[in-house]
């Protein structure tokens, strides 16, 4: 993997660059779709790359659950697998330890919504998983027999997958998690973080040289201190780029700041990926921030309850007003969806409960998304960003 900076602002972080990959280049800042067994829901990957998505994010835990990482490796790689000829990146199983254990045991997300008097101290273990120094012991949502991931385990089962760009195993941390708890996680993570490292170096070694590009994963919760300590020895590290991981408090507005504490102690010339977050008005101040590329759901997520993005703002279009609306879903939108189907027609088959509709707009919300970052990308080149 290689990384060019082709231009940087003068007025914020924010900066252009290409990632050039063994299966092609994408340009920087860019959304990563979520892939996340494989497949971005309810669409072929064909329709994914005409929607305008440079490249993927899979989960490396689902996976490994199912189909087991050994047959992507039989059939050639995750590529060959799903039919998807361009770039793709695999995450570490990391955010499980936290969305398995006290996100589900708290009915918590990455950034706090409620429930702010919940705290983890030094010692609380979740109910269903078990972290230990070593990695962490799962039980599978599928059958329920008991599985164990640490740092070289992810790796291989990472290295079986085939991606282009794969990431260190951590522990991402709960936003009630105390300072001593992301204290003590963090040692994890930095040690993990070696271990990925070793093992990465000596399949590259035995394969004749690196074929999957490594990230190492900054984490640090929302204390200063260890966001800035994470950053530094990370940073410190021979990874090809960088992830931000874990939480971000209870306030959305502090997530800049969070993420200029730990950029500006990373080395400057190799990407940075911001883990799970990207809504559309959280794009351009993690740019301005100086992030590259940034993975999230929302797209497609919303798509399958229903809910179109457009410049009008979200619209849920099982609302029975819309079947007298004989119009594009987004008259600015030039996408295949929006020059072909209408409102109307849409909404009918929401409320018909007709599958198609799903398709239609989760293929719409991802080139609105995809589009939504390239004009960002128009600002900086113009130095309006």
């Amino acid at each position: 993997m290689k990384f060019h900076i082709s231009k940087k602002s003068k007025i914020s972080n924010a900066r252009l660059g290409f990632i050039e990959t063994e299966h092609g280049v994408v340009e920087t800042p860019c959304l990563v779709t979520v892939a996340t067994q494989a497949t971005v829901k309810t669409l072929t990957s064909e329709e994914v790359q005409k929607a305008g998505s440079q490249i993927l994010i899979a989960n490396t835990f689902h996976l490994h659950i199912k189909p087991g990482e050994q047959f992507l490796k039989k059939a050639g790689g995750i590529h060959q697998f799903m039919n998807w000829k361009r770039p793709l990146m695999t995450d570490s199983g990391g955010f499980q330890v936290f969305s398995l254990g006290f996100g589900r045991d708290h009915g918590v997300g990455k950034i706090l919504k409620g429930q702010k008097d919940l705290q983890i101290e030094y010692g609380h273990q979740p109910k269903n998983i078990k972290i230990t120094q070593d990695g962490v012991y799962f039980n599978s949502p599928v059958d329920g027999r008991r599985l164990f991931i640490g740092p070289k385990e992810s790796i291989k089962i990472q290295e079986s997958i085939g991606a282009d760009i794969i990431f260190a195993f951590d522990e991402c941390t709960s936003p009630v998690a105390n300072h001593e708890y992301t204290k003590k996680s963090l040692e994890k993570t930095h040690k993990w973080a070696q271990v990925c490292l070793k093992v990465h170096a000596a399949s590259a070694k035995g394969s004749g040289g690196p074929r999957q590009a490594l990230f190492g994963i900054v984490q640090g919760g929302k204390f200063k201190d260890l966001r800035i300590e994470s950053a530094k020895f990370i940073g410190s590290l021979p990874f090809d780029g960088f992830g931000i991981g874990g939480e971000f408090g209870d306030d959305k507005t502090k997530m800049p700041k969070m993420l200029d504490w730990v950029i500006q102690e990373l080395p400057e010339k190799k990407p940075r990926h911001l883990l799970g977050i990207g809504h559309l008005d959280d794009m351009e101040k993690i740019i301005k921030a100086g992030v590259d590329t940034f993975d999230c759901t929302a797209p497609t997520h919303y798509a399958r309850r229903g809910v179109a993005f457009t410049s009008e703002g979200r619209l849920n279009m099982r609302q029975q007003k819309f079947l007298k609306k004989r119009e594009p879903l987004d008259k600015n939108c030039v996408c295949e969806v929006c020059l072909n189907y209408k409102k109307d027609y849409i909404c009918h088959l929401l409320r018909a409960g007709e599958i198609t509709a799903l398709r239609l707009i989760t293929f719409h919300n991802l080139h609105y998304f995809n589009q939504y970052v390239a004009n960002i990308r128009g600002k900086i080149r113009k130095g309006e960003i």
